[in-house]
């Protein structure tokens, strides 16, 4: 695949009449020509052909960032610097929008391109009308070969790469072992949703390094059962498994998308009952196709575009209600993606719902088997995709893994069953459900179907190994896995959320999103201005840019577990209230009613709160900052013997105090 519309080494850029160059770019641009675009070009070609007269290197026109889904105006390798050119033709002056643009983009190249890892790498913003010139270098204090990005006018522009190259002692990049580097992304779910609405491949952007089970891999399996079931008319129920951030729901994303006319007999729809997931990936869609066609002459309206989107990833409950009208009648989908399925409700949680909000009464089924009943109502095929996540129920009534098998056992003994050995872990509590299988003939075990590597985290794979640990007391377990974290994951543990709020400004660069993160029972943290009751819109948290105070980056709205499963932050503050206390004997379960703390006693309660702080440590990409408030002495409902445990015990693994 051809990363740029036009490359070529600067000597033989320089001797080709910009006519030629420009032809060649409009013949690989895909999209609809605007004549601003075309203007944009010829005036970058004219800069660049006047400013790199007295250099050598390559230039790369209209660079591609897949994982983005945009490119690079202007990419150069010069020396041993590879330079990220954003142009604003016509500027005057430098938005910061822009900044944040140029930034990202160097920094996707320095976390996802193989071989501009170790690369000094200079994102540098050309205003073309801008008056401020070319000042200086700046760097972080952790340099990582960034540069933080240069402000420069066309004027002062060739003053920026000597400077730049002067700063630069490395060895020469050669160009040609450069272009050969993987790009081994690992978007967000938000970017990924974007990326394969829009026609890019999961390779595309994906991790396809040999220390992960690759996803193409287990999308390929989950695709090879469907085929194979509609071919041999047989219903199938496939369970795709994986750790914290492994990629299920981007499997499962992947597999809506290949299937998404709904002409065609394979045609598949992605279920999820996680409302706030599929408020943000419906509304996230559908503003990046508005973006997309922005500037051309078909105008795409907001709503429009979120009619559109809703048929691509749909609510779980409106899929069965659509069920409930008729109840004989199969629905249009042979193949359903059900994400998150472990939280699937069970037969009195769901009993109790219809009783409540439809008006059925003497309703029997648990959520799994009704929904199993629903595509079983077809007179040929049909397959039920699974997407399960380990130990990540979280609220009253989430049957876990365990009521799809007995379902399974109890109703539907036709059904071919998919699944991997590793479903008998123990964070998927249903080893002893799964002995049922033993004497069933229709099971198959897929290796493939497991994803045991974390993607979610770039920087550190055993991040939600860690978290395990730490959950399951296993003290020097997690001194160990600490110890083996990369430094470029960094954890830190505080007990001032001021230092820990800044600590996570100080970290992002770019766009990258940081945000508060607490439990749903974390009530008394109100005196840090954080009230979990406080109406909060997890589209605008996730969604929003930086100016907006609803935004995570104001780091005023906090999200809890029930916002945050299913998606990820680039840096995240815990703040650990009271709800959840280490102690001697293990962790403590408390739930603040009225206006005191009292124990929790019921199992599946103690279980859920576990959860919920799983959920919460496993969120961040990058890193975290943990923040354990000191409490105060004269408020018995915020006794610092409530916390100072639960530092005690982080300290005591290693993490560093700040």
């Amino acid at each position: 695949m051809l990363r740029s519309y036009y490359s070529a080494p600067i000597n033989i850029f320089l001797e080709t009449p910009s006519d030629a160059i420009l032809g060649n770019i409009e013949k690989q641009n895909e999209f609809t020509l605007l004549q601003t675009q075309r203007d944009a070009w010829i005036e970058e070609i004219k800069i660049l052909k006047e400013t790199l007269r007295p250099f050598q290197g390559v230039i790369y026109f209209e660079y591609s960032i897949p994982r983005m889904g945009k490119r690079v105006d202007v990419l150069l390798i010069i020396g041993s610097v590879i330079f990220v050119l954003e142009f604003k033709i016509g500027e005057s002056e430098f938005p910061s929008y822009a900044i944040d643009q140029v930034w990202d983009y160097a920094l996707d190249l320095k976390n996802f391109h193989e071989t501009s890892h170790d690369q000094i790498i200079a994102p540098v913003l050309i205003s073309t009308r801008a008056a401020v010139e070319f000042l200086s270098i700046s760097v972080t204090p952790e340099f990582d070969k960034t540069i933080l990005p240069i402000r420069s006018n066309v004027k002062s522009f060739p003053e920026v790469i000597k400077a730049v190259l002067s700063f630069s002692d490395g060895v020469a990049i050669d160009s040609s072992s450069w272009e050969k580097g993987r790009y081994c992304p690992t978007p967000t779910i938000i970017e990924a949703a974007m990326a394969l609405y829009n026609g890019h491949s999961v390779t595309e952007i994906s991790r396809n390094d040999a220390s992960a089970i690759n996803l193409t891999k287990t999308s390929d399996a989950v695709t090879q059962i469907i085929r194979f079931s509609k071919e041999n008319s047989q219903k199938s129920i496939c369970f795709v498994t994986g750790v914290p951030g492994a990629g299920k729901t981007l499997v499962g994303l992947n597999i809506a998308t290949t299937h998404f006319d709904q002409s065609n007999a394979l045609y598949s729809v992605f279920l999820s009952g996680n409302g706030p997931l599929v408020a943000i990936l419906r509304e996230a869609l559908a503003r990046d196709r508005v973006f997309r066609v922005r500037d051309s002459l078909a105008k795409l309206r907001i709503g429009q575009a979120r009619s559109e989107v809703k048929a691509f990833i749909q609510n779980i409950h409106h899929f069965r209600d659509e069920c409930l009208i008729d109840p004989f009648k199969p629905p249009i989908e042979h193949v359903t993606l059900f994400d998150e399925a472990q939280r699937a409700w069970n037969i009195k949680q769901t009993s109790k719902f219809m009783r409540v909000k439809k008006g059925i009464a003497g309703f029997n089924k648990s959520e799994p088997d009704f929904l199993i009943s629903c595509l079983d109502r077809h007179s040929d095929w049909a397959v039920i995709i699974c997407l399960v996540g380990g130990g990540q129920e979280i609220n009253t009534g989430e049957a876990g893994i365990s009521e799809w098998i007995e379902a399974l056992e109890r109703s539907y003994p036709d059904w071919h069953v998919y699944i991997s050995e590793r479903m008998n872990d123990s964070e998927y509590n249903a080893s002893e459900i799964l002995k049922s299988l033993n004497n069933r003939l229709n099971v198959v075990y897929k290796e493939e179907l497991h994803l045991a590597i974390s993607m979610r985290s770039f920087r550190a794979e055993n991040v939600s190994l860690l978290v395990k640990t730490i959950l399951d007391v296993n003290f020097e377990e997690s001194v160990l896995l600490r110890k083996q974290l990369s430094p470029n994951y960094p954890i830190v543990v505080t007990r001032n959320l001021i230092s820990g709020k800044k600590w996570l400004k100080k970290q992002a660069r770019g766009t990258e999103r940081y945000g508060i993160v607490v439990s749903s029972q974390a009530i008394r943290l109100k005196p840090y201005a954080i009230d979990i009751k406080s109406p909060m819109d997890p589209i605008h948290w996730f969604l929003d840019e930086k100016q907006d105070v609803r935004s995570s980056y104001y780091l005023e709205d906090v999200a809890t577990e029930f916002h945050i499963q299913g998606l990820e932050l680039d840096w995240v503050c815990v703040v650990w209230d009271a709800d959840f206390r280490y102690s001697r004997n293990g962790w403590e379960h408390w739930s603040f009613i009225g206006d005191k703390w009292t124990h929790i006693k019921k199992a599946t309660r103690k279980q859920y709160l576990k959860n919920a702080y799983r959920v919460l440590l496993t969120r961040a990409r990058q890193g975290m900052v943990i923040v354990v408030p000191e409490g105060d002495p004269e408020d018995p409902t915020r006794n610092p013997s409530f916390y100072n445990s639960t530092f005690e015990y982080l300290k005591e693994m290693g993490f560093n105090i700040i």
